[in-house]
């Protein structure tokens, strides 16, 4: 590879057990296998002249490239268009089912759809995050790549030939294949690369044609049970499909994003792995599936996080912010000072030091989602509400500590309001919860503690002289975060206090409609450097300006929320001052947000359209 693409420009493709990038000039450019937390096989996106690519693109060839998804699936479709002709890359990954495995299939298909075209080919994969080298090994119908921990067996489609006309046109390169072939119109070819794969075959175009419409069938199947028929639609289910995308099959979590150490800022040093399930963002996404009508992906995740929390409530203990898919919390956090990062972006870090951060606010995203959940009939065992008991209860005694905040503040650890405000709405659920079932609980107890953070947050948590919620007690910094405040039912819309926050808000973190998390400047988060607008926050504030009865601002910010996504409908993190995307490529947060101001929002112009029709 030359030089970096832009994080924008890829694509996103998996198998509900792992997932790759794909480039908008057909290269492969990160793949993990066999998890999406597992080392990478190919890692160019974190170095690329180290990390290691899968390439197919035609050579010495003037073209421009435009990249589409097949309609309600995720299979991508990178067109390459010239003088010469029109040649289409199809990629994709066939799903894998819910019993984990170490076999995961890419699947490259080529077809010249007018005139002709030479491609080159290149494999070059660097397994263990190109910490292990690898032997290339030749078999009569195919190649395995063989590194000391896992194999990558090359599989060519048939008619071979096409794509890889001549056996002078196939070298081996220091242990990596480089090819050339010819196609011409009406001609096709390919490739299924296999992780843990035996000895390679060549597969018939009509095996591959099978694999291929039971792939598409599958995602237009799933995307059918979406009950959404409201606006924006497309961008609706494209979220949707990228969520799913995001969830790890065999346990039903869902993971922040597909990458690691995608940075925040070019050049700095926020670089961290997402690849790993927050409590936080996969509980607000249950609104969003429950929304879409998504409720066996809702019963599968709370079945994960039912298990957590019978761990943290038998033992009494808080729950962690984040787990590894499998529910594990072994998270240690490593550099991998070989790799340059993106871009130059050091260091690259995979692990993620702050899963064993104290932050209290995801105890209430927890029960936020454990309430929603059972409003739709997915209620908890007996045993597991014993465990819910006991997590509440610890909350009770340890609610009124400092912590380290929803952002997870590298810092010194503070009074947020944002962790109180979230405490708040556990001990409500929590209330709700044992008052709607019956079920046992200490609902004196907890109805004075749900109280008590009311009060304070009341009372410490707003700046009278500024007239404003803030982010921490006896400081003045204002937070994004409080831009939740009314969707989980802390304050109403209308309420003066909550108007004048967002007020400040608008004039402090909001730039041309997007929205800064805080300004580190003034909120010291340990870090150096500064960050982008935060997508979530925007979409957090195109639902609070709703709410607030400003539907048409709050339209006109979610359609420019759109020009930032990039050609196929997927968001990072952030967005850089540039306009560009950065951070961890796509974001769960992102889309499930995205969704969860749709639903918003179209149901609030809904009924203002009702209105005026019966005035």
């Amino acid at each position: 590879m030359d030089s970096y693409p832009a994080i924008e420009d890829h694509g996103l493709i998996g198998d509900l057990q792992t997932a790759a990038l794909v480039t908008c000039d057909g290269t492969v450019d990160w793949f993990c296998a066999p998890r999406f937390d597992s080392p990478s096989i190919f890692a160019a996106l974190l170095d690329k002249e180290k990390g290691g690519y899968f390439r197919i693109a035609p050579h010495d060839v003037r073209y421009v490239t435009k990249q589409l998804y097949l309609p309600g699936t995720p299979i991508l479709i990178t067109r390459f268009i010239s003088a010469d002709g029109v040649a289409e890359v199809m990629d994709f990954m066939p799903v894998t089912g819910e019993r984990a495995t170490d076999a995961h299939r890419l699947v490259r298909l080529v077809t010249m759809v007018r005139g002709s075209m030479r491609f080159r080919l290149e494999c070059r994969p660097r397994f263990d995050y190109a910490r292990e080298g690898h032997q290339l090994e030749r078999h009569r119908n195919g190649y395995v790549f063989r590194s000391r921990s896992a194999t990558l067996t090359f599989n060519p489609v048939d008619p071979v030939r096409q794509l890889i006309s001549e056996r002078g046109d196939i070298r081996d390169e220091g242990g990596d294949l480089v090819a050339y072939g010819t196609l011409n119109e009406g001609d096709s070819g390919g490739v299924v690369l296999e992780t843990a794969g035996t000895e390679p075959r060549i597969i018939s175009p009509e095996e591959v044609q099978g694999i291929f419409e039971w792939t598409r069938d599958y995602w237009r199947r799933w995307l059918e049970r979406s009950r959404y028929t409201g606006r924006w639609r497309e961008m609706v289910e494209r979220s949707a499909i990228t969520l799913k995308l995001m969830t790890y099959a065999p346990t039903g979590a869902m993971i922040a994003a597909p990458t690691a150490a995608l940075p925040e800022l070019i050049g700095g040093t926020r670089n961290w792995d997402y690849r790993y399930t927050w409590v936080r963002d996969t509980s607000f996404s249950v609104h969003a599936l429950l929304g879409l009508g998504f409720t066996e992906e809702v019963s599968r995740y709370m079945d994960w996080l039912d298990e957590r929390i019978r761990e943290a409530g038998d033992h009494r203990d808080p729950l962690k912010i984040m787990y590894r898919v499998d529910g594990s919390s072994d998270l240690h956090e490593d550099v991998l000072d070989h790799l340059e990062g993106y871009r130059g972006s050091r260091p690259v870090r995979i692990g993620n030091g702050a899963a064993d951060q104290l932050q209290l606010d995801i105890h209430g995203e927890a029960l936020y989602a454990m309430h929603l959940a059972d409003e739709q009939g997915i209620r908890v065992s007996h045993q597991v509400w014993k465990s819910t008991v006991r997590l509440v209860d610890w909350l009770c005694g340890h609610w009124d500590q400092a912590d380290a905040g929803i952002w997870e503040s590298r810092h010194h650890p503070r009074n947020y309001t944002f962790g109180r405000v979230m405490s708040w709405v556990a001990l409500d659920r929590a209330i709700r919860l044992a008052t709607r079932t019956g079920r046992p609980g200490d609902i004196t107890s907890w109805t004075e503690q749900r109280n008590r953070i009311y009060n304070q947050v009341m009372d410490r948590g707003y700046d009278r002289d500024r007239g404003t919620f803030v982010q921490a007690y006896d400081e003045t910094v204002l937070d994004a975060a409080l831009l939740a405040m009314p969707a989980v039912g802390f304050v109403t819309p209308s309420d003066p206090l909550w108007r004048s926050t967002l007020n400040a808000i608008e004039r402090e973190l909001v730039s041309d409609s997007l929205v800064h998390r805080y300004d580190p400047v003034h909120s010291p988060d340990g870090l150096p450097g500064h960050e982008g607008t935060f997508n979530m926050c925007t979409f957090w504030y195109v639902e609070a300006l709703a709410r607030s009865g400003r539907l048409d601002d709050a339209r006109l910010t979610f359609e420019k929320m759109f020009t930032f996504s990039n050609h196929l409908g997927l968001y990072a993190e952030e967005i850089a001052a540039t306009g560009e995307q950065i951070g961890n490529y796509p974001q769960a947060f992102s889309h499930l947000s995205l969704i969860n101001s749709a639903l918003a929002l179209n149901d609030l112009l809904d009924a203002e359209a009702d209105a005026r029709r019966h005035r």
